[in-house]
């Protein structure tokens, strides 16, 4: 609401709230505008894909063990090719690292130390119960709790990155138990 003073020349309306919605509205249009440039194409003083060896963007990632997303593009995902890391798993609606899956994250710390230079970006997967954003955040949960399980392992934090993809990138598309067993996990995919 405005306020509408009156003094001996009329009616002066106060400004300061419309003044305050159109600052907020200018910079809402600037961050999402800023938020959605487009991907650059290489140029001059720019590689192509695969030329950012310490990034984990979708051209870092390659071969065995690489990213869900670029399986998926590729028609592989659910092909049974792992790569050097093993993925795991959780129990329904949790984020808790399973006592079986400490072996696993064990043996993937092992390979880390062994290959240093190599970076690994862990998906968090869910299910297709729940709404997408709940399983986002459920998602962001289990692979965060998998890179803080290897940073106890000695693993340097920096070398790891965490994504979620909800439950958006299924390796099984059935609708039983046995299958969102499957899908409620952590994958490490491995860079170049």
């Amino acid at each position: 609401m405005l306020r509408i003073h009156h003094g001996p020349g009329g009616s002066v309306v106060e400004l300061s709230k419309i003044a305050r919605r159109i600052g907020l509205t200018a910079a809402i249009f600037a961050l999402a505008v800023a938020g959605c440039s487009s991907k650059k194409s290489p140029g001059a003083g720019e590689g192509g894909p695969g030329s950012n060896p310490g990034g984990l963007g979708q051209e870092g990632m390659g071969g065995a063990g690489g990213s869900s997303l670029s399986r998926f593009q590729k028609g592989q995902l659910g092909s049974g090719e792992q790569g050097p890391l093993g993925d795991i798993h959780f129990d329904y609606n949790d984020y808790t690292v399973r006592q079986q899956d400490s072996e696993i994250l064990h043996s993937n710390a092992d390979w880390m130390q062994k290959n240093p230079v190599r970076r690994v970006q862990i998906e968090g997967h869910c299910d297709e119960r729940g709404s997408e954003e709940y399983n986002i955040a459920l998602g962001a949960k289990r692979a965060q709790a998998a890179k803080e399980y290897l940073q106890t392992l000695g693993i340097a934090g920096d070398r790891m990155s965490t994504i979620s993809y909800g439950k958006e990138l299924p390796l099984c598309t059935e609708h039983t138990e046995d299958c969102w067993t499957e899908n409620r996990r952590d994958h490490f995919a491995v860079t170049e």
